[in-house]
C-alpha cells in the first residue's frame, strides 16, 4: 500500500479524502491555497473523526487525526508523496496549472489524481510530459462515508497507472469502478442527472411535490439501491430474471421512456421554482445542521451495512 499521500485543496471533498487516506494508515499532507480554508477544514475534520469513532467506524479519532499534517505550500505537501489527490475548483485552467506544476516537481512513479465531478481527464492532462501517470479518481460526496470511486483516464493515461490506482484505492477500503471510455460526468453523475431531470419535470408538471418525490426515493427505490443496483433489482423482480422482467414491462416502460426524452432547459427560472419548493420544507438557516444529520445517518448506515455484510454477504 502507498504510505505517503498529498491532498491538494482542503474543501469538503479534500477534507473527506484526507480522512479516507488517514484512517487506512497513510501519512497525509493537507494543503489549501487559502489558509482560512485549511484552518476551517482541520476544525471540521476533527468533528467528523469524533463522529466516526462514536459510530465505531474507526478505533481512534486522535490516532487518525495525528496522521494528517497541514502544510502551507504545495511544495511541502507533495514532498515524497506517492499519490496526490487534487480537489481544486471545477475549472480546467486551474487544474491544468496545478497538474503541470506538480508534474515538474514529482518523481515519475507518483500518481496524480483529480476529484473532478465532470471534466474529462483528457482536458486536464493533454500534452503534459507526465500525462501517463494522471487520471481522474472521482468520489461520491462525501467520500469518507460513500466509498465509491470512479477511475477515468485519457488516451495518454497508462494501463499501469489505472491498475495501480485501482489496487491502492481498493486496499484503503474504497469500492472502485473503471470508466472504460471518457464521458462527461462519468457514470455516477450521468445517472444522477438522468434521475434529477425526470424529478424536476414531475415537480414542474404538478405530478408530485418535491417532499413527496423525496419520500419515493427514501422509502422505496433508495432502500433497495443502498445494497444492490438497478440491474440486480430488475433481475430479482421477475421469476425468470432480467429477460422475464423486460418482456413483462418493456412495452409500458418504453412508452414512459419516450415521454422522458424531452430535455427542458436548466435555467434561473427552474432554479427559483425548485428553491421555493425546498424552502417550503426546510429553512436555509437549517442546512448546516441538516448536513450534519445526513452525515451521522450515513455513518449509522455504514455501520449497519458492515455488520450485515458479515452476516449475509455482499
Amino acid at each position: 500500500m502507498l504510505k505517503k499521500v498529498a491532498v491538494v485543496g482542503a474543501g469538503f471533498i479534500g477534507r473527506s479524502w484526507a480522512m479516507v487516506f488517514a484512517r487506512a494508515g497513510c501519512e497525509v499532507s493537507l494543503y489549501d491555497a487559502y489558509p482560512d480554508a485549511l484552518e476551517q477544514a482541520l476544525i471540521l475534520l476533527k468533528e467528523n473523526l469524533v463522529d466516526l469513532e462514536t459510530n465505531k467506524l474507526i478505533e481512534s479519532a486522535k490516532v487518525v487525526k495525528s496522521r494528517i499534517r497541514p502544510v502551507s505550500t504545495i511544495e511541502d505537501a507533495i514532498v515524497d508523496a506517492q499519490w496526490v489527490q487534487e480537489n481544486a475548483l471545477e475549472q480546467v485552467e486551474i487544474k491544468r496549472e496545478l497538474f503541470g506544476r506538480m508534474d515538474k516537481l514529482l518523481p515519475t512513479q507518483t500518481i496524480i489524481a483529480s476529484s473532478t465531478s465532470a471534466i474529462p481527464c483528457s482536458e486536464i492532462n493533454s500534452g503534459m510530459q507526465g500525462a501517463a501517470r494522471m487520471l481522474v479518481a472521482h468520489p461520491a460526496n462525501p467520500p469518507y462515508l460513500l466509498p465509491i470511486v470512479e477511475l477515468s483516464g485519457s488516451s495518454e493515461t497508462s494501463a499501469d497507472t489505472l491498475d495501480r490506482s485501482r489496487d491502492f484505492l481498493e486496499t484503503i477500503g474504497m469500492e472502485v469502478i473503471t470508466v472504460n471510455k471518457e464521458t462527461k460526468g462519468f457514470v455516477l453523475n450521468r445517472l444522477q442527472v438522468a434521475l434529477l431531470n425526470e424529478a424536476f419535470k414531475l415537480i414542474e408538471d404538478g405530478v408530485v411535490s418535491g417532499a413527496d418525490l423525496d419520500k419515493t426515493l427514501k422509502h422505496g427505490l433508495g432502500l433497495r439501491w443502498s445494497f444492490m443496483g438497478p440491474m440486480e433489482t430488475i433481475d430479482l423482480n421477475a421469476p425468470g430474471g432480467i429477460r422475464d422482467y423486460l418482456e413483462r414491462f418493456g412495452p409500458s416502460f418504453g412508452e414512459i421512456a419516450k415521454e422522458q426524452s424531452e430535455i427542458r432547459p436548466w435555467n434561473s427560472r427552474k432554479y427559483e421554482n425548485l428553491e421555493k419548493d425546498r424552502r417550503a420544507v426546510m429553512n436555509a438557516s437549517d442546512l448546516n445542521e441538516r448536513a450534519k444529520w445526513r452525515d451521522r445517518r450515513l455513518m449509522a448506515l455504514a455501520r449497519h451495512k458492515m455488520d450485515v455484510d458479515k452476516q449475509l454477504g455482499t
